[in-house]
């Protein structure tokens, strides 16, 4: 059985207020391509179906649009909630709309009944795990503790209790957790606090194949275990991240293969460092001026309209860092207000982090500003 094992579309999501709908969209076709051209046997999208909640209209619209094509293929489609979905909206109608071979699993309380996909080889029974908040389950399930781990290892036991009934049926598992030996990046949200998040790899021991979510770098825990990662990069931490999805080829004894499908690439990630002087004249630098990128200056002044120059070379620049050559990183000011005017506060925090004063127009606005509050302080 082939199986395509996706997770974390986030649609919704921006990088850095840059909108990814279109690059989301054009993974959808490389997406629906995929199945049809590798006959796939099996979709899997290990959670995070959204990137909030409550999402925007236009990602609902795309979420839509590939569910509608994915199903018209006639393939099977399993999806579970992640931690930035809302389980209940996503799981809306999930009965009915499984008559058209896309299965929401979004419930806990019927995370043990699975999806039975049969091939030549015989059954596949497919567990969709929702994302599992251990303080709202600890008291329902009864739980020890409220780790990730105990949740897991409880919804596990359940998984296992109804596999045991499936006269020998291959099983794979999908699950929205972060897995011991996993690698986050900046774009996941924190689930946890200390080690209490992590699961190990063993609480899954057992299963033919687990297709794991949450984490947005594509990783082999095992050879059974992996997560796909997301589909697009959403930091610059995922700069040297090869996006895309797990093909999967799922033996009649439950032996694991996996080719990785690179997903499209929209437009490529770079970081750069330098003085900005530097930096808008060395031909070294040509290969960046398409990409989306983060720039550290290194100015020992902090250069004035700084992005506004960055991006003259680099006009699709998203983030502009400082760290000036000598300074200690971390290090700000922290001026002494006692006896000071708003004004000299103000002026003094200016010249304290670009390290030269404020010029006479800058001084005017300042001056201004300072007024301006000071007199909507008088009028409340």
């Amino acid at each position: 059985m082939k199986i395509l094992h996706t997770s974390d579309w986030h649609l919704g999501r921006s990088l850095h207020r840059e909108g990814l709908l279109d690059a989301q969209s054009a993974f959808v076709d490389h997406l629906v391509e995929t199945v049809r051209a590798e006959r796939v046997d099996l979709v899997l999208v290990a959670g995070d179906v959204y990137d909030r909640a409550l999402p925007p209209v236009d990602a609902v619209a795309l979420a839509h649009e590939a569910l509608g094509r994915l199903a018209a293929l006639d393939v099977p489609v399993v999806i579970t909630s992640g931690n930035h979905d809302s389980a209940r909206r996503l799981g809306f109608a999930a009965d009915l709309i499984a008559t058209s071979g896309v299965h929401l699993r979004t419930d806990p309380s019927r995370l043990h009944e699975p999806v039975m996909v049969g091939d030549p080889d015989g059954d596949v029974a497919v567990y969709g795990l929702p994302y599992l908040e251990p303080e709202l389950l600890r008291e329902p399930w009864g739980l020890p503790g409220r780790s990730h781990r105990a949740v897991m290892d409880e919804a596990m036991a359940r998984v296992r209790a109804d596999l045991a009934r499936r006269g020998g049926a291959r099983s794979v598992v999908l699950a929205h957790a972060w897995i011991t030996g996993g690698q986050p990046s900046e774009s996941e949200r924190d689930i946890g606090v200390g080690g209490i998040a992590q699961v190990p790899a063993s609480t899954f021991d057992g299963i033919d194949y687990v297709a794991l979510g949450h984490l947005h770098g594509r990783q082999r825990i095992t050879k059974r275990v992996r997560y796909s990662g997301s589909p697009l990069a959403f930091s610059f931490s995922e700069v040297h991240h090869t996006k895309g999805s797990w093909l999967v080829d799922l033996g009649p004894d439950g032996a694991v293969s996996a080719e990785f499908i690179a997903a499209p690439v929209p437009r490529r990630l770079g970081t750069i460092t330098g003085h900005l002087e530097g930096l808008l004249r060395d031909p070294a630098h040509t290969d960046l001026e398409d990409r989306w990128l983060q720039v550290t200056l290194t100015d020992p002044q902090r250069p004035r309209a700084a992005m506004e120059r960055v991006r003259t070379r680099f006009p699709h620049a998203l983030v502009l860092q400082f760290a000036p050559v000598g300074r200690v990183p971390g290090e700000r000011c922290a001026p002494d207000v006692t006896g000071r005017s708003d004004r000299q506060v103000l002026t003094e925090f200016v010249t304290a982090v670009r390290e030269v004063g404020a010029d006479p127009a800058e001084q005017a606005l300042l001056e201004a500003a300072c007024d301006a509050c000071a007199a909507d302080e008088v009028g409340a």
